[in-house]
């Protein structure tokens, strides 16, 4: 059994989740910027199918990318030096989480299996709220002026946490994933939360730690003070090595 948040109900310690599913910890409560911004810190992320109540998540173990440690295939490497594309922060936020949305947004804890939209009405207005405060972005990828993929997620201090990505041309959102990997490491961001185990992020870098390990590094990223902001900086091209 989980146990269900009414108001202001603290969340249960992250050892009490559910092995099966993996990490289900609560349900109820409600997307509010202060629930949300409290589940971030620890290490908590919502993630549920239209119909059902708000549920709560920590898996062990968590994917995460350290920034240091991305890998980039010579097949991209060639797609990020063709130049042919323009990457955006945070230009078009509500069209990359109805990108996500359209193709039954790629949550990492889905495992890419996801068949049914997760994506709702309340999670868009809930991100949108977040993205507002500064603390939701989106990264873009644009070709000939049309939004070809990118991915959103939320940064508190020196943490960010992704959400969804979704292409529309192929490698368009792993190339708004190198872009913003390399502007978080210039941020001095020390970790990427990539939530469950996918093939995608894998093969940028990402790995798998013991969510004991991901909750001592997230307390010692999430108290950085780093002022929210919006992210609105275009980038044409990019000079990121293989």
């Amino acid at each position: 059994m989980i146990p269900w948040l009414e108001g202001d109900d603290p969340f249960p310690p992250l050892a009490a989740a559910l092995k099966l599913p993996n990490g289900l910890l609560a349900a109820g409560a409600d997307l509010s910027p202060a629930r949300l911004l409290d589940a971030y810190r620890r290490g908590i992320f919502p993630w549920y199918a239209e119909g059902e109540p708000v549920l709560w998540w920590s898996p062990d173990p968590r994917m995460v990318l350290i920034p240091s440690e991305l890998k980039i295939s010579r097949s991209l490497a060639k797609t990020l030096r063709n130049r042919d594309y323009e990457i955006r922060f945070d230009s078009a936020f509500d069209a990359v989480m109805l990108g996500c949305a359209s193709r039954g947004g790629a949550h990492a804890n889905a495992g890419g299996g996801a068949t049914d939209t997760w994506i709702t009405d309340a999670m868009r207005t809930a991100y949108q709220g977040l993205h507002e405060l500064g603390y939701a972005h989106s990264a873009e990828t644009w070709i000939g002026g049309e939004l070809a993929g990118g991915l959103y997620g939320v940064a508190i201090g020196r943490m960010f946490y992704g959400e969804s990505m979704f292409t529309r041309v192929r490698d368009a959102s792993k190339v708004a994933m190198v872009h913003l990997v390399r502007r978080l490491e210039r941020q001095g961001c020390g970790m990427i939360d990539c939530q469950m185990h996918t093939t995608h992020l894998a093969s940028l870098g990402a790995r798998a730690i013991p969510r004991t390990e991901f909750s001592l590094r997230l307390r010692e990223l999430v108290d950085y003070a780093v002022m929210p902001t919006k992210w609105n900086s275009p980038e044409a091209g990019c000079d990121v090595a293989a």
